[in-house]
């Protein structure tokens, strides 16, 4: 198999480098800065997971240098022996082996300067370095990162949640022109370690490079030092390796980690374009398939004319001008092209010598406009074009760029020249509200099917299906939700005598029934046909005095019979006599209208006597300040689409007969394919569109536990007990605020409930989990599901004030509850339902 062929087999993301997640705390306890990555970082879960991942790497103690880290990927993962052919070819592909190195991939315009950050000041935090060196390759990033990092170490409600016992809390920043004493992040840009270049970086660092930390930003520089066949950037790498300094911790960022079209073979973290689009964090791409023949160039220049007006009007109201970029392959076509608009804006757009003048950038080496190009996206800026060789400048952060233009196919001919050329474009406006915005690339479509294959390797793009919302459906309804602020204290309390059970007088038990209603569906595996089995089933039952004779027996094992108090001997069967526990069983049954004690029932009993083991208690408490009361409609949900690969796997399509027509014209075929019977793809036909009671055009079942609840809500006995339901987006939708502990660190986040069904009186919410978190519930979903109650109960109380009819009822369930949830729900007791992982992170 050819090289060639090799390198196309795979995805960025099967080449990751994979690290455990099990590191022995007492070498590297990431917890301990789990409150100032939070702060750090925001909502950008992305960065936080960078930062984590690159520090076990480092401080671990699991891998001496990169290549113990890359021979251990090599022999756990054929992938990688598929890749590379051999552990010698794998291994030629490292760029800096003897050093625990390694690159990040993090997309262009995601933030990177907030990782690097984190990672500088965590290490010298720890006391693992004395100092940190940042190289960059250009001035324009060295300032960028001067200022942000000078803000963020100046930043004192950031730096106080670090450990108090840190060596350095708030780093110095500085450049190499100051000696780099302990406790400082020197930043420069390469050119500081070149021989004639006067710095400080030679007396500060030479043998002590097992005490600092080196971060280079982007890293693709280095890594392609040979393909430019620059002396210079050479050097980069040359003092990378240099054994007068003995650097041991090196770390790169880049948004286009390749090596021309080969991807890095030291990547540890990724976050992708496509992550990066998909997630509304940077613009999204268009590019043209298909257009008439334009034989005059003229005429091309009139079609990016009128597409950069039109996109310049759109954005009148948003007081953005939009940036046009036209690329070039080299300076001498740079020069033509850009006079050859130049006297297009001049000659046939009428527009004066001086303003064209002011609007026109030509950019290239050395060239005369450079120095305006820094201020080009400041507000005052009148520039709306620029004729640019391909590599343009990394750092150059302009938000405001929705055209590109690549004059000619080798301008855009390489997966890293389209990421840097795109990387320019994909930044979104500080302050953007309403859709997503779009970078256009106004290619040629002589040369379109080049470059759609090259953007969307680059991008990994798979054919997708979209589940979205159908605007005319008759089947929205209103959302109903609050806006909070947060605050957090934790309070520890001994526990000592004794125990204080059944406060209540009852049990919170959840919903059972002494028998269940089953349909099981087979596959014909001959022919692959499918039928449906009907049985029922039937719980074992216990009587009320069996269960509180059993619970009397578990009061008496309790007591110590010489207990040095005399009361504790006998405290708990004193207070508890069989006949009170039987009143305290029949209660409970009562509360839920059960005349039965099934074994889920009697093992909820015998729980509650939990608390005679328990020896401390910890209560976290959280004040919840309301900050507005917010009202929304379902038509307010953003589209979310699946892939090829994701439905051969985990995910599940549901559609109807009028779901392709509901789509856009270039996901047909795929949608053809997908919904081909023996096409191998997991997809599920509705057959009646009238049980379709959703306002989407389809549905994607995100895995098995859901798609099972989402079958339970096609069934024609179910449909006809509800009005309506919805399934939410994984973010940005309907959020719910809520906190819990990491370790000791409190934690802040959002999640968004994974279907809202509306009946005539009551919006079920509904959050499905796997039943092993019946067994052991994680911390972090049982403030989930105390924060979720409260919410309702405040939107409940807020409903009533305004007279309003139905309300709001928040429910966990697993596969083992589904039965009886829909069993409820077609019974008109869906009010009374609680499932056992309801009552499990209730406890």
């Amino acid at each position: 198999m050819s090289k060639n062929i090799d390198k196309h087999r795979f995805k960025n993301d099967d080449l990751i480098l994979k690290l455990s997640k099990s590191i022995d705390p007492l070498k590297w306890d990431e917890g301990r800065y789990e409150a100032f990555i939070d702060e750090l970082c925001g909502d950008r879960e992305y960065q936080k997971e960078a930062i984590r991942v690159t520090l076990r790497y480092l401080l671990g103690e699991e891998f001496a240098n990169l290549r113990e880290l890359a021979e251990a990927n090599y022999n756990a993962d054929n992938i990688y022996q598929k890749r590379y052919g051999s552990w010698t070819g794998m291994e030629r592909h490292l760029q800096l082996p003897e050093q625990l190195s390694c690159s990040l991939d993090l997309a262009t315009g995601t933030g990177k300067s907030y990782v690097l950050y984190g990672i500088a000041t965590i290490l010298l935090a720890e006391g693992r370095v004395d100092r940190v060196l940042v190289l960059c390759p250009s001035i324009t990033i060295e300032n960028g990162l001067i200022e942000k990092f000078k803000q963020l170490s100046g930043n004192t409600d950031l730096g106080d949640l670090l450990p108090k016992d840190s060596r350095f809390i708030y780093p110095r920043i500085i450049a190499a022109r100051e000696s780099i004493t302990e406790g400082s992040i020197c930043i420069e840009n390469y050119h500081v370690i070149l021989e004639h270049v006067k710095s400080s970086i030679g007396d500060s660092l030479i043998g002590k490079g097992s005490r600092v930390a080196v971060l280079n930003d982007e890293v693709h520089h280095v890594a392609n030092e040979v393909a430019q066949s620059t002396s210079k950037i050479k050097r980069w790498k040359e003092f990378l390796m240099n054994s007068e300094y003995g650097f041991k911790f090196i770390v790169g960022v880049s948004g286009t980690c390749y090596l021309n079209d080969d991807y890095f073979a030291d990547v540890i973290y990724r976050y992708s374009l496509q992550q990066a689009i998909f997630q509304n964090y940077v613009k999204t791409i268009d590019y043209i398939a298909e257009m008439p023949k334009t034989n005059d160039p003229d005429e091309k220049w009139q079609l990016i004319y009128n597409r950069h007006e039109e996109v310049k009007r759109k954005l009148k109201a948003k007081k953005i001008l939009p940036l046009s970029i036209i690329v070039t392959s080299t300076i001498a076509k740079c020069k033509e092209v850009a006079e050859e608009l130049k006297a297009f804006l001049g000659n046939e757009r009428s527009i004066g010598t001086e303003l064209v003048n002011e609007s026109v950038l030509t950019i290239y080496n050395n060239a005369p406009d450079l120095v305006r190009l820094v201020s080009v996206d400041s507000p005052t800026s009148k520039v709306e074009w620029i004729v640019s060789v391909s590599m343009l400048n990394e750092g150059w952060d302009v938000k405001r760029v929705f055209l590109i233009v690549p004059h000619e196919e080798r301008a855009f001919n390489s997966k890293l020249l389209i990421a840097q050329v795109l990387g320019r474009g994909l930044r979104i406006p500080t302050g953007w509200q309403g859709a997503q915005p779009e970078v256009i690339v106004f290619n040629h479509d002589a040369w379109a099917l080049r470059i759609k294959d090259l953007v969307q390797e680059m991008l990994e793009v798979e054919k997708r299906l979209s589940s979205r919302i159908v605007e005319a459906s008759t089947y929205h309804f209103d959302l109903h939700t609050i806006e909070y602020t947060l605050d957090t204290t934790s309070i520890k309390k001994p526990m000592k005598g004794e125990y204080t059970l059944f406060e209540k007088g009852y049990v919170d038990l959840a919903t059972d029934a002494p028998s269940e209603d089953f349909t099981i569906e087979f596959e014909r595996a001959s022919t692959g046909d499918r039928y449906k089995w009907q049985t029922k089933i039937v719980h074992k039952t216990f009587s009320v005095r069996e269960v509180a004779m059993e619970m009397y027996g578990r009061l008496e094992e309790a007591q110590d019979p010489d207990d040095p108090e005399e009361k504790m001997r006998n405290v708990y069967t004193q207070k508890f006599p069989l006949k009170r526990l039987e009143k305290i069983v029949s209660a409970s049954l009562k509360r839920i209208g059960a005349s039965e004690i099934t074994e889920s029932m009697k093992q909820k009993f015998l729980q509650s006597l939990g608390p005679l083991r328990r020896k401390e208690s910890e209560n976290v408490r959280y004040k919840m300040e309301i900050e507005a009361y917010v009202t929304f409609s379902t038509v307010d949900r953003q589209s979310e689409g699946v892939s090829a690969s994701e439905l051969r796997g985990a995910k599940t399509y549901y559609y109807m007969d009028q779901t392709r027509n509901l789509l856009a014209e270039d996901q047909k075929e795929f949608f053809d394919e997908v919904t081909d019977q023996g096409s191998g793809y997991k997809v599920s036909l509705i057959s009646n569109r009238f049980d379709f009671k959703t306002p989407l055009n389809s549905v994607i079942a995100d895995h098995d536990n859901e798609r099972k609840f989402i079958n339970h809500l096609f069934k024609s006995e179910n449909v006809k007990c509800y009005e309506a339901w919805i399934k939410s987006t994984a973010t940005r939708f309907y959020e719910i605020d809520y906190a819990w502990k990491k370790g000791e660190h409190p934690k802040r986040g959002k999640f968004n409930p994974d279907i809202f069904i509306k009946t005539a009186d009551l919006i079920l919410v509904v959050e499905i989990k796997d039943d092993d978190e019946i067994r052991e519930p994680s911390e972090e979903n049982r403030k989930k599901n105390e924060f979720a109650i409260e919410h309702f109960k405040r939107v409940n109380r807020k409903l009533e004030e305004d007279g309003e009819k139905f309300r709001y009822k928040f429910l966990f369930v697993t596969e083992r509850s589904f039965n009886l949830f829909f069993q409820y729900l077609r019974a008109g007791r869906i009010k009374d339902f609680r499932s056992e992982l309801d009552v499990r992170l209730a406890e």
